[in-house]
């Protein structure tokens, strides 16, 4: 079955858009969607000049090579967070790896990053850990 408006000849112009958003602000030129949660997340984090992962589930896209900001990876596969590794100076960074190749990732944490995703990352490892173990471990948390 064709087009119903086949025989009209002149086409309705575009409405212009009303809502124009700012850089960084939600919703405009400097945010992205999620590729976990689908959430809009703005490119501007405390903590790190490039937002590369979802404060919210942590998960990223396999955008940058070797240095952070190039956005020079082909594979653009989405990369789930890991674990934390904590380097010498203090400051805690994401583990990824990439779902689609494999590759390993490092990204700084952001300053508002889910503080509950980041102390799930911590303590899985002691998921697998003995029974009496992993009971202190639960009860050391809770007291947080």
């Amino acid at each position: 079955m064709g087009r119903r408006n086949r025989d009209r000849r002149e086409r309705r112009p575009q409405r212009p858009k009303t809502v124009l958003h700012a850089h960084g602000e939600i919703g405009g030129a400097g945010s992205f969607r999620c590729a976990g949660c689908r959430l809009e997340v703005p490119a501007i984090a405390p903590g790190t000049s490039h937002r590369n992962h979802c404060p919210h589930c942590l998960t990223s896209l396999h955008v940058d090579r070797r240095i952070p900001g190039d956005r020079a990876a082909d594979c653009r596969g989405p990369m789930v967070a890991l674990s934390l590794a904590g380097r010498t100076d203090g400051e805690w960074r994401l583990v990824h790896r990439c779902s689609r190749c494999g590759g390993l990732s490092v990204n700084r944490i952001a300053g508002d990053d889910n503080a509950r995703a980041l102390v799930r990352l911590a303590v899985r490892p002691l998921a697998g850990a003995p029974s009496g173990f992993a009971a202190v471990a639960r009860g050391a948390l809770a007291r947080l």
